[in-house]
């Protein structure tokens, strides 16, 4: 037990520190009210979750301590619903309609579509 939360910790410890950096590359080239960095991050958590699982349920080639790290562990601390929720709830507090609604439409359409395409590519 105390080693396989470890292992979700090496993973989480790595996928904030990457969600950290796509934030801070974000601002420095891109200046709007659509949070591009979550919207950035979620996008590509998807496609990495989809490749993952994928490669899981088609090759059986990591282990359940490779999969702690690596699905539970990074891909939950690179993603974040919480930052999706409340950037969605600021857009929609500052009167922003249209592009909270086009961040959300868009954040679940493409993070579905992103995880299907991971997962057929890796099977």
């Amino acid at each position: 037990m105390i080693k396989n939360l470890l292992f979700v910790s090496l993973g989480s410890v790595v996928g904030g520190l990457s969600r950290y950096l796509v934030s801070l590359l974000t601002s420095n080239y891109y200046i709007g009210k659509f949070p591009i960095a979550t919207f950035s991050v979620n996008l590509i958590g998807s496609f990495i979750i989809g490749i993952l699982f994928g490669m899981i349920d088609k090759n059986h080639i990591f282990s359940e301590q490779i999969r702690l790290i690596l699905i539970v562990g990074f891909c939950g601390g690179f993603t974040t619903f919480s930052s999706f929720s409340l950037e969605t709830m600021n857009l929609l507090r500052d009167n922003d309609f249209m592009i909270a609604f086009a961040y959300v439409s868009s954040s679940i359409i493409l993070g579905l579509l992103l995880t299907m395409l991971g997962k057929t590519i890796a099977s």
